[in-house]
């Protein structure tokens, strides 16, 4: 699914999809026209000039309409400089060329896929599996053999370079960019303690160590790194946790470029001279600064000085992101108090054109609050109309990941928990350790006692909102939640009856089921640590808890009534 809105790379187009409606706007005129409605998946070159996207498996361009393919296509993209098209199809990965020829890049049998994204890459920041050159003559692309990835440069005419590292040692790929200079990869041990951040020979495939990554319990590459800086140096995003730092934060060639009060969430990209005021080769990252619940947009000085400066773009409290090229700046802002996301325009500092609006909602919280010594970010919910005083069963509704952020300054955030307030229950929301967004340290704490830590947070916090909350019945508390929610549902229900009486588990998560690096992640390795996957084991569970296989609304209300 492409994104919601990306920018191209001379920053003089911009795409917005919404509701399956793609739209291009013309940045310097700032007029806006739509391309296509039931479009899944889109990508444009770099100047604007051939605007690629697909509708139930078919592939459009705005100049020819329709675009014969082979086969039902999936990610298909122009190549930067608007010649050709590749896409996907049947496990192979196919080219049309200039001349309409329709031609196979890569593609075998024996159930070898190409240019796929595999089962573990995002849980590693990479959500593609093939990538053009900037000049458009090469591709990058991944070759899929049952759980082994490898990674090889395909040229157009034919040619076939392995890309070499040592996949025993690092077996997974993460994230890999290619946008100016060689291509950027990062690689993992199976430990996901030690990574390297690898740089591509596109004669030979050989690669050169850019920098280490390393945690004594998992990596956590920053979104939009590693990149190359304009003064030749290669961004990479990593975490401070000595000498009283806890921060997320970027690094070029060892140097720190973001203050230790910055939570780095995703560098967006280098701004143009004229974007915003700064200085050419400057970078735009989203980050969070003491509030977790919102995401604001900041300025930072990466590129032509060694002085560490960073400016906060949007001063409004909300959820900021956004996407840049050139002088171009488009944001994204979401709040507790307005549906939908307005998305604005900007060009050489200038408001261009609008994209999107919101509409003004209600409150859908009694406000965000902190609680208990470890300072765990909360929310609670009412039905519309409630009158304080009278006294409510309690929804707690666990989040669908361990990393998984519930309280965010966006009403679009809430929409699991206003259901549930319609059907007449308060509704808590806790981000107990193991959550993004709060601090390095908040997150990996979890490391092999998830089980332990997550519920003892989650009991914990809903005793110190009720002492807020004198409304709550604390006698009448589900747990609701689905995947990595519905397995820690039902751990509440079933290790702490006390302060949860029951549990709706929807397809809960079994750890000797979920994607060996995603459990390795949180739990060590399957072969080693059998005690600490027994202690994570949901067992034998009580009547109290009903399990789903799926969202079913009705079900859950029958059981609760």
């Amino acid at each position: 699914m492409g994104a919601e809105v990306t920018v191209s790379r001379d920053g003089l187009c911009v795409l917005h999809l919404r509701d399956g409606v793609l739209r291009a706007c013309d940045v310097p005129s700032g007029q806006v026209r739509e391309l296509g409605v039931g479009v899944t998946d889109y990508a444009v070159d770099r100047t604007g000039s051939m605007i690629v996207w697909q509708s139930d498996g078919e592939v459009f361009t705005e100049a020819a309409g329709r675009v014969p393919t082979i086969g039902p296509a999936q990610s298909a993209r122009p190549d930067p400089s608007g010649r050709r098209i590749a896409y996907l199809t049947e496990n192979t990965l196919r080219v049309i060329r200039e001349d309409g020829a329709d031609v196979l890049l890569a593609g075998e049998q024996d159930g070898i896929v190409w240019g796929m994204p595999d089962e573990a890459c995002g849980y590693f920041g990479r959500e593609e599996g093939w990538w053009w050159a900037p000049d458009g003559e090469t591709i990058l692309a991944t070759r899929l053999q049952g759980d082994q990835v490898s990674l090889h440069l395909l040229d157009l005419d034919g040619g076939w370079v392995d890309v070499h590292w040592d996949r025993e040692i690092y077996p997974y790929l993460g994230i890999v960019r290619w946008v100016d200079g060689s291509p950027l990869i990062t690689v993992l041990r199976r430990s996901q303690s030690h990574g390297l951040v690898l740089a591509i020979d596109r004669r030979t495939g050989e690669t050169q160590v850019h920098a280490e990554l390393a945690d004594p319990r998992w990596v956590n590459p920053v979104l939009g790194t590693p990149r190359h800086l304009a003064d030749g140096r290669v961004l990479v995003g990593g975490e401070i946790a000595h000498d009283g730092y806890d921060a997320r934060c970027l690094f070029a060639d060892g140097t720190l470029l973001t203050p230790p009060g910055l939570y780095v969430r995703r560098v967006v990209g280098r701004l143009g001279p004229r974007a915003a005021g700064g200085e050419l080769g400057e970078l735009l990252i989203e980050a969070s600064e003491g509030e977790p619940a919102e995401q604001h947009l900041y300025r930072v000085r990466g590129a032509s000085s060694g002085a560490m400066a960073v400016h906060r773009l949007t001063t409004t409290p909300g959820w900021h992101t956004a996407e840049c090229a050139g002088d171009t700046i488009v944001t994204g802002s979401r709040s507790f108090t307005q549906q939908g996301t307005q998305w604005v325009v900007t060009y050489a500092g200038k408001f261009a054109a609008m994209l999107s609006d919101y509409t003004p909602a209600p409150a859908p919280h009694s406000g965000v609050d902190r609680v208990t010594d470890r300072k765990l970010p909360t929310a609670v919910l009412y039905p519309a109309g409630h009158v304080f005083g009278r006294r409510l069963p309690v929804i707690l509704l666990q989040p669908r990941t361990p990393t998984a952020q519930q309280i965010r300054a966006d009403y679009a955030a809430f929409e699991e928990a206003r259901r549930w307030t319609e059907a007449g229950y308060a509704v808590a929301l806790i981000d107990g350790r193991g959550t993004v967004g709060v601090s390095p340290s908040f997150e990996k704490v979890t490391h092999r006692r998830l089980a332990d830590l997550a519920v003892a947070d989650q009991v914990d916090a809903l005793r110190a909102i009720a002492d807020k909350h004198s409304d709550l019945d604390l006698t009448h508390v589900t747990a609701v939640g689905s995947g990595y929610g519905g397995w820690l549902a039902a751990m509440l229900a079933s290790r702490r009856p006390e302060a949860v009486q029951r549990a709706i588990a929807i397809d809960p998560w079994d750890w000797a089921q979920t994607p060996v690096p995603l459990a390795e992640r949180y739990l060590g390795p399957r072969d080693i640590e059998s005690e600490v996957y027994a202690r994570h084991e949901l067992g034998e569970l009580p009547p109290s808890v009903l399990v789903l296989p799926g969202p079913d609304h009705q079900a859950a209300l029958g059981f609760l009534h």
